[in-house]
């Protein structure tokens, strides 16, 4: 059946007398439902083919189409299959009749005169099952639209396939391999200063290294720095006044290991001299 969840299931009841159906009314109007009438079995397939209903009480004794027949076929309707039916009947009643209800499909089966709080409870039971129903109906048609939906909650569409080969290569070309990528990081913050009471115990200072480390080659590395420029050669003349130099060294070498008391300022002057050339060389280079 169609589920309407914004409207208040109907009960329909089924009696070719007038003063059974008032009765009924009478006993149903305290649960705020409606309440439609039949007289016939064939006005009640008219009406639940018109409108739903929660729950159907149908007479048994009825002309014409009595009630077996009348819920027989309410069942045999894709429509109205899974409605719940009460038959009622009165009290001198084939003792079959309760067996003969079950089987065509009827819910409960009740005996006329019934207590009133009795049908009522039976009866709201059954409007409690056809609203949890209704809601589980209309949970699983939500779900089914989010599941069948092309778009996700939020407005967002499907996520973009993955592609197999970059916009403007060959397709059937092998892929090679890309460069790996060149992470730099910051470089650690020099640990903090070693303290020492005594300054004796102070280790030396390390020599710096003549040369900064080389940086590493690869993608982002700096264009190495052109070589410091080499002092230029010396000319002729200081190759020669170099000669010189060297060979009074010599002499003042020998003279010291072999100088007596009289030959030391004679050693003076030379080392003087000596001074005074290294000095002019100095000044001829530039230095």
């Amino acid at each position: 059946m169609t589920t309407t969840p914004d409207t208040a299931p109907s009960i329909l009841i089924v009696d070719d007398m007038e003063e059974n159906l008032v009765a009924l009314e009478a006993v149903l109007g305290s649960l705020t439902q409606k309440v439609v009438r039949a007289r016939s079995g064939e006005e009640a397939l008219k009406a639940m083919l018109r409108e739903e209903f929660a729950v159907v009480l149908i007479d048994v004794l009825m002309p014409g189409m009595n009630g077996f027949e009348t819920a027989a076929n309410i069942k045999g309707l894709d429509q109205t299959k899974d409605v719940p039916i009460i038959l009622l009947t009165g009290a001198s009643v084939d003792p079959n009749y309760a067996y003969r209800g079950y089987t065509v499909g009827a819910a409960d089966f009740l005996i006329k005169p019934f207590d009133p709080w009795l049908l009522r409870t039976k009866v709201n039971v059954f409007l409690e099952l056809h609203r949890k129903n209704r809601q589980l109906a209309a949970q699983a048609e939500q779900l089914k639209r989010l599941l069948t939906s092309d778009d996700r909650p939020g407005g967002e569409g499907p996520p973009p396939a993955p592609t197999t080969a970059a916009a403007g290569t060959d397709m059937g070309a092998p892929s090679t391999p890309s460069a790996p990528a060149v992470t730099t990081s910051a470089p650690a913050a020099p640990p903090a200063p070693k303290e020492y009471p005594d300054p004796q115990q102070r280790p030396e200072p390390r020599q710096r290294a003549e040369h900064p480390p080389l940086p590493p080659e690869g993608l982002g590395a700096p264009a190495p720095s052109e070589p410091p420029p080499q002092p230029a050669p010396p000319a002729a003349g200081d190759a020669s006044r170099l000669a010189e130099i060297a060979g009074q060294l010599a002499e003042v070498e020998l003279l010291l290991r072999d100088a007596k008391g009289s030959d030391k300022e004679r050693l003076a002057d030379r080392i003087a001299e000596l001074e005074a050339s290294v000095g002019r060389l100095m000044v001829s280079r530039g230095t």
